[in-house]
């Protein structure tokens, strides 16, 4: 309406302005003037000009007030809106930043500031890095890089944010880089909160890991299987204990292939029962490892449908190794201490002390008490196995437990068993203190001291023994002739008894020195001086060692020590210790008792040579004999060979008597000349036999000469003695000879001689030279072996005497035997070669 108006306006203003001036009067619309004409055309053309220009101003007026009205309409549309959205933005459950491209914040929302703790004047205008952990902002400036890079795209993250009270705040944010009202880049970045998501996720990533931990730590993994679909699921121990790749499929075949095969046929038979049974199922099986192990496994399986109404069946598969080996360990153990309770004859036992009656008690204390293992015994039963002298002692222990509420007993008491028997018993317990606080039994063991008891009885026996005899050899000591020393490592004397005095041996003047310096043959006699220091440098024992020294007033006298090393508990050397003895009498009586062997030697040589003297014609009678047998067989041998046919036969048989004869001569002169020989004494083994028939050789002319009849009595297969044949020989000889002599007044009867050899019933051999002569009288039977002693008018008295110590020297004797006949027999004995050699 406006614009109408002012149209018409400029339409009738120029038309009352052209009729002022050029028009007459009103309403006198004559043109006087043509010229008028072009002027009013020109009028109406400007009239149309301006009103159609007045219209197109008005016109666009109008479009620029309804442009302008638009424009406070869109601005206040927008103001709206902006408000609007700035209502939205406040207010939105969401954490918004607004964040130029440096980081510092531009705006945040009164919820997020609030969120964060912060109002949001406290976070504008500074950097949002604030409000992250220190080691996430590296991370926020490069996302905050990664927007402004990519202008328009959206880019999400996690991340944790920090109150202004320090607490966290885990946010998932998006973020996009955009043009701002003053065309720069601003990142505009919203903000989800996130902490209870995270929260469960944490908490659900700490129950699988405590349930991991929980399956890794009790060795039990689990796992599922629909028989329907076939899946199988392992848990992570599952994999472990059966040693699959985490990354293997499992299968139900892979659990049949790792079942060691004795146990394979039960585990595929549990499984194919179950299954089409549907029920649960419980079973132990083992396992053979790849690396040759083996382990045992404990399985519990529930049968289940699931939402769809499969089979499943869901379990638990334990590894019980441990336990079996700890079971088995546990039963060993157990094994093995019942075994050492029974070696060591202890048993363990706990006491109800106030029930009175036994809480357990192993197999050894059922022992000692002599019940049966696991028999029902009364208070009654056990006291009626006490000995009545210890049972007050024996009640009185849980009585001083209970009063004192605690403590540790030691006692003895003695069991007496049904057979009459009766153990020792060494008993230790300590009390038990309940959760009450009171003593509620008393733990301990008994142990069977019966052995012990009797053996600590007999060594107090052997204690007493000992000490008897210490002092029975301290007596024999103190009064022997030996006397006791003792050196150093370094062999210097440490100790000397006293018994050194009546030695002349004073301890004062010895104690300090070493022991070849006590000797006065280490110069005389150094090789044997050097072995026995080899004997003290290799530390070994030595006995019977003799040396010479001189006593107090300068006398030569002989020592013969023995002496042993000794050592600490270390085997460290000490010294030795030994006994010695002043044998110097001894030493005398040897040097003396060699010369007299020496004078006996001497006078039985002479007793030989006189006997030989006596044989002198039977010898010359045994050599006369095979003289003249040669001269006969050699004048008998020229006779064969001086034929006009030498006769070669005959003379051959002529010389081979001959050199028999001459070897018989021979063999008499050897036999002579043994006899005679004055030599040392050849111990040889000998056949006794043989030197009887040598002395018969010997003496067969006198026994023919004494018409004396000669009977022997050989025994066959005699042991052979270990003896000298010439000293031998003399003894039979002088048997033989005294034999003759005293037949030589014999008239009424014939004379005979008898000699035998056996074997006695002790193994020995047994010659016996019998007579029937005048015999000998019971005086003289005693005297007969003594020197000098004699029946013969021109008898030294020696022979008898001689024979005895020759016999004797042999290891045998010799003895007159008894008989009822006239006559006597002289018989001696000597142990065979073996017997003397041993």
């Amino acid at each position: 309406m406006g614009s109408l108006i002012a149209s018409a306006m400029l339409f009738v203003f120029p038309f009352a302005v052209s009729a002022y001036f050029f028009a007459p009067p009103p309403f006198n619309l004559r043109m006087d003037d043509p010229q008028t004409l072009p002027v009013i055309v020109a009028f109406v053309v400007v009239s149309i000009v301006g009103t159609h220009l007045i219209e197109k101003v008005r016109r666009e007026r109008n479009v620029a007030l309804e442009a302008a009205a638009r424009l406070r309409r869109g601005a206040a549309g927008l103001r709206d809106r902006e408000k609007q959205w700035r209502e939205i933005f406040e207010h939105s459950p969401v954490m918004h930043f607004i964040v130029n491209t440096t980081g510092m914040v531009l705006n945040v929302n009164t919820f997020g500031a609030t969120q964060l703790g912060y109002a949001p004047s406290e976070l504008v205008g500074h950097s949002v890095l604030n409000v992250f952990l220190e080691d996430d902002r590296p991370f926020v400036r490069e996302r905050v890089s990664l927007c402004i890079e990519t202008v328009g795209q959206s880019h999400t993250w996690e991340i944790q944010k920090i109150r202004k009270d320090g607490s966290v705040l885990w946010v998932r944010e998006s973020a996009k880089a955009m043009l701002g009202a003053d065309d720069k880049l601003v990142v505009l970045i919203a903000c989800e909160d996130i902490t209870e998501r995270k929260r469960t996720e944490t908490a659900l990533r700490r129950s699988e890991a405590h349930l991991a931990q929980a399956q890794e730590l009790s060795r039990t993994g689990s796992f599922g299987w629909n028989v329907a679909t076939g899946e199988v699921h392992w848990s992570k121990e599952t994999f472990r204990i059966f040693q699959y790749d985490p990354s293997t499929q499992p299968t139900p075949q892979l659990v049949v292939d790792r079942t060691h095969p004795e146990d394979r046929a039960d585990v595929r038979e549990t499984i194919e029962r179950a299954v089409p049974n549907e029920e649960d199922f419980e079973h132990e099986y083992r396992l053979l490892m790849p690396d040759g192990s083996v382990k045992h496994l404990h399985a519990v399986v529930r049968a289940t449908r699931n939402a769809f109404g499969d089979i499943e069946f869901i379990g638990a598969v334990t590894d019980i190794t441990a336990a079996k080996q700890a079971e088995q360990q546990l039963r060993r153990s157990e094994a093995y201490l019942a075994e050492a309770q029974h070696l060591s004859h202890t048993g363990s036992w706990s006491w109800d002390v106030h029930r009175l009656e036994f809480v357990y008690r192993s197999a050894e204390t059922d022992r000692l008490f002599g019940f049966e293992p696991g028999q029902a015994v009364s208070i009654e039963t056990i006291r009626s196995r006490i000995h009545p002298d210890d049972l007050p002692r024996l009640q009185d222990v849980p009585r001083q437990a209970i009063i004192r509420n605690g403590g540790h007993f030691e006692y003895d008491f003695r069991i007496l068993l049904p057979d009459g028997a009766m153990r020792r018993i060494h008993s230790v317990a300590h009390a038990v203190v309940g959760s009450d606080g009171n003593v509620s039994e008393l733990i301990g063991t008994h142990m069977d001291v019966t052995e012990q008891h009797a053996a600590r009885e007999r060594l107090e026996r052997a204690l007493a023994a000992l000490r008897e005899s210490e002092q029975r050899f301290r007596d024999y000591a103190e009064t022997a002739s030996d006397w006791l020393w003792e050196t150093g490592p370094d062999h210097r004397v440490t100790l000397l008894s006293e018994h050194t005095s009546a030695a002349g041996l004073p301890a004062s003047e010895v104690v300090g020195l070493l022991r070849w310096e006590i000797a006065r043959d280490f110069d005389a006699e150094p090789e044997k001086w050097h072995q026995h220091r080899a004997t003290l440098d290799a530390r070994l024992p030595f006995r019977d060692f003799i040396y010479r020294t001189l006593t107090q007033m300068g006398s030569p006298i002989y020592v013969r020590t023995s002496g042993r090393p000794f050592f600490d508990a270390d085997n460290n050397f000490l010294g030795y210790r030994g006994v010695s003895t002043d044998i110097t009498a001894t030493i005398r009586a040897d040097q003396a008792e060699r010369e007299l062997r020496k004078a006996q030697a001497e006078l039985a040589h002479v007793t030989r040579v006189t006997t030989l003297g006596e044989l002198t014609t039977s010898i010359a009678h045994e050599i006369n004999q095979p003289l003249a047998a040669i001269v006969t067989n050699g004048e008998a041998c020229l006779g064969w060979l001086g034929r006009e046919t030498p006769d070669l036969s005959a003379a051959r048989r002529s010389v081979e008597w001959i050199i028999e004869d001459g070897i018989r001569a021979s063999e008499v002169i050897r036999r002579i000349r043994a006899l005679a020989k004055k030599g040392e004494i050849e111990m040889v083994p000998l056949d006794i036999n043989d030197i009887v028939q040598e002395v018969i050789a010997l003496v067969t002319r006198e026994l023919v000469g004494h018409q004396v009849k000669l009977r022997t009595e050989l025994a066959p297969a005699l042991p052979l003695i270990l003896g000298d044949r010439v000293q031998l020989q003399q003894v039979i000889t002088n048997l033989v000879m005294n034999g003759i002599e005293a037949m030589q007044m014999v008239r009424d009867r014939p004379r005979e001689l008898m000699i035998q050899s056996s074997r006695d019933d002790m193994g020995h051999v047994h010659l016996a030279v019998t007579d029937c002569g005048i015999g000998i009288t019971e005086d003289d039977a005693d005297r007969v072996f003594n020197p000098f002693f004699t029946t013969k008018s021109s008898g030294l008295g020696m022979g008898l005497s001689i024979c005895r110590s020759i016999v004797e020297a042999h290891g045998g004797s010799l003895s007159i035997a008894r008989k009822q006949e006239p006559g006597a027999t002289f018989q001696f004995v000597l142990p065979f070669h073996k017997e003397v050699v041993s």
